[in-house]
Formats: C-alpha cells, sequence, structure tokens
C-alpha cells in the first residue's frame, strides 16, 4: 500500500513529526514530563492538580509496570498540527494572555507575558495535545494506548473553556481518518464527569463519529446545541453511586458498540466522577473508576477494537493513584499489555480477521 488515501492528491495532509515509527520496544503508553504544569505556584489557583500525570508515571514505576525504556515520549503539536482542528482566529486568540486565563480559570494569568503563557502552560497543553494524536496511530497499530494527559473535551476547534484550550480528540479522530487506512468510524466514550461539549461541536454533522456521553446533567457547561451530537446521551443526578452508575456503563458501552461498530474507540476516562470531587458533583468510589475503566476495555477487547484511552477531568490529589492503579488492573486483566508490537494477542486476532480496522494499518 502507499498509505495515501484514494481521495488524496493536492489537498494531502501536511508533514507531521506526531506520526513517526515508534521503537516495537516501547508499550503504547504516551507520556512527556512536559505534561505538568509548574509556574511560581499560579497553577494551584485552579483545582486541577497540574502534576497529576507525572505522578501516574510515578505511581506506574513504582509498581515496576514500566521503566522510561517502555514508555512513548510525546511531542508537541505544532502550529501546522492544530491546524488540522483549529481555525487559525482561534489560535490567535491564545496570544493573548487575557483569553488563556479565561480558558484555564487561572485569573492571574492575565497579567502575565504571554511569551511566558506560552512557555508555561499552553506549551504543557500542546504536548499533551500531540501525545493523543500519537496515541491514536499507536491503539490502530497495537489495540490500545493510553495518553496519560489530553482529554481536552470543552474545546472545539474554534472556541477553548473548561480549562481545555486544544481539541484533542477532535484532532486524534481527524488525523486517524486523514492518515490511516481502514479508520473511517470512530466512536467516542465519553465517561468524564461533564459533558464533553468540545468533539460534540466538532462532529455535529459528522456522520462517521458516534458519541456516547455519560455526565452529571446539572454541572458545567449544560450546552444544550453541543448535545445534539450525542447518539447515546446518558445523564446522570447529583450523588450518584457505584452500582447505578456501572450498571448504566455496561449496558449503554454495550448499547453503543453494537449500534456502530466502529474502527477506533477514543475513551474519555475522566477521574472527576469520584466522591469528594469540587466539580463533579458524583460519588463514584476509587474501585468504581477502576471497575469502570475495566468495563470498557473489555467491551472493546471483546469486538477486537483498537481503543484509545485519555484521562481528562480529576480534582483531587488521589486521582493519579486511582489512574495508576486502574492501568494496574487492565494489566491483570489481560486488557493491555505485556505484549510488544507484533506479538499481541488482540493485534493478532484483529490481524487475522478480514474487514478488521487493523487490516491495514499503513498510515503516512
Amino acid at each position: 500500500m502507499s498509505g495515501k488515501k484514494d481521495n488524496e492528491g493536492e489537498g494531502s495532509p501536511h508533514i507531521t513529526d506526531l506520526y513517526g515509527s515508534i521503537p516495537k520496544a516501547s508499550l503504547p503508553i504516551v507520556y512527556h514530563s512536559n505534561y505538568n504544569i509548574t509556574f511560581m505556584g499560579l497553577e494551584k489557583l485552579h483545582p486541577f492538580d497540574a502534576g497529576k500525570w507525572g505522578k501516574v508515571i510515578h505511581y506506574l514505576k513504582e509498581e515496576q509496570f514500566i521503566n522510561d525504556g517502555d514508555i512513548v515520549e510525546a511531542r508537541e503539536a505544532s502550529e501546522e498540527d492544530l491546524l488540522v482542528a483549529h481555525t487559525k482566529r482561534y489560535l490567535n486568540k491564545l496570544k493573548w494572555s487575557f483569553v488563556v486565563a479565561t480558558i484555564t480559570e487561572i485569573p492571574p494569568l492575565v497579567f502575565l507575558p504571554n511569551f511566558l503563557v506560552q512557555r508555561k502552560v499552553l506549551k504543557p497543553l500542546r504536548t499533551q495535545t500531540g501525545g493523543t494524536i500519537m496515541a491514536g496511530k499507536l491503539a490502530v497499530e497495537r489495540g490500545w494506548a493510553i495518553n496519560v494527559g489530553g482529554g481536552f473535551h470543552h474545546c472545539s476547534g474554534d472556541r477553548g473553556g473548561g480549562f481545555c484550550a486544544y481539541a484533542d480528540i477532535t484532532l486524534a479522530i481527524k488525523f486517524l481518518f486523514e492518515r490511516v487506512e481502514g479508520i473511517s468510524r470512530a466512536t467516542i466514550i465519553d465517561l468524564d464527569a461533564h459533558q464533553g461539549n468540545g468533539h460534540e461541536r466538532d462532529f455535529l454533522d459528522d456522520q462517521r463519529v458516534f458519541i456516547m456521553d455519560m455526565y452529571n446533567s446539572h454541572i458545567y457547561p449544560r450546552d444544550g446545541y453541543a448535545k445534539r451530537a450525542i447518539k447515546r446521551r446518558v445523564e446522570l443526578d447529583w450523588g450518584t453511586e457505584d452500582s447505578e452508575y456501572l450498571q448504566k456503563v455496561e449496558l449503554h458501552c454495550e448499547g453503543a458498540l453494537n449500534e456502530v461498530q466502529p474502527d477506533i474507540i477514543v475513551y474519555n476516562a475522566g477521574t472527576d466522577i469520584l466522591d469528594g470531587d469540587p466539580l463533579g458533583g458524583l460519588s463514584i468510589s476509587p474501585h468504581g473508576i477502576v471497575k469502570r475503566d475495566e468495563l470498557v476495555f473489555r467491551a472493546a477487547r471483546k469486538r477486537g477494537i483498537p481503543i484509545l484511552m485519555v484521562t481528562s477531568g480529576g480534582y483531587q490529589k488521589k486521582t493519579a493513584r486511582i489512574i495508576a492503579d486502574s492501568i494496574l488492573n487492565l494489566h491483570g486483566q489481560g486488557l493491555i499489555g505485556p505484549e510488544r508490537e507484533g506479538s499481541s494477542s488482540l493485534v493478532t486476532s484483529m490481524l487475522s480477521c478480514p474487514g478488521s480496522s487493523a487490516s491495514a494499518l499503513t498510515a503516512i
């Protein structure tokens, strides 16, 4: 195969650093130390733990699940990469510190020169965005991938909000549609506590993308316009607990994947559903979060569908430990790793199945 789709010609995708080859020895877990936001303590003015991504990696190393050589190092998304989903006008707006302060909900940023805001706040978010795009390709190649960051589901092509400055989910899917043979349908399973209005606005009229969104209906963003894009909407009440929640996760994940079998699943695995989260308003236990992720990965695996997981929201210090525990559980259940490329039973079974999305993995 040439690696190009039949309808490509003069409009071929731009050259990107995000789709380079990855060493076979690496696990499809994407991270960079630049994910973490540390800036004179200003990051503490938002309830988000701006160092949680590094803590997840620390815990996974501590449990001897990974070492530095196993991790795929994320690369920063360039302006050309971002323009696959974003308007030039929106990206130019981010050159104003006031706009970034509003999007990230860190008011003091308005007083800082934009070059510092770019370097200390937006560069980490661009690196996480690059990580999600890279993890999309890896998921198709390996059967699964986890970006330890990303999941900026409130950002669309022309506007940000809710700590989300770049539309990484939209970008990952558009990159796959443009560059990878056999990927023409995607399902987003968004289980963050908040409605994922960013990707919903981006894919409102795109029949190739099926969106399932399960969220607390009483909290931000309450975006009625974006709701029209949701094909399977599950609205939760204040204080929903494990039993009801997990029953709905299983029922609706199975239902969504039975309704349309996609070529890729993008799973937005927010941990702001945790009991006590200051913004999520739900009452799910740490065990409930681990079980939720297992249910989603099990549904993908039994159908042979590649899955990309991003970590999204989660506003308590203990969420990093829970994310690490969930990844360890996925491994313990045989749903991810430890196989490397070429030995994964999931990839092998997908490659042997005619018509499977993994049967044409050639990427530009």
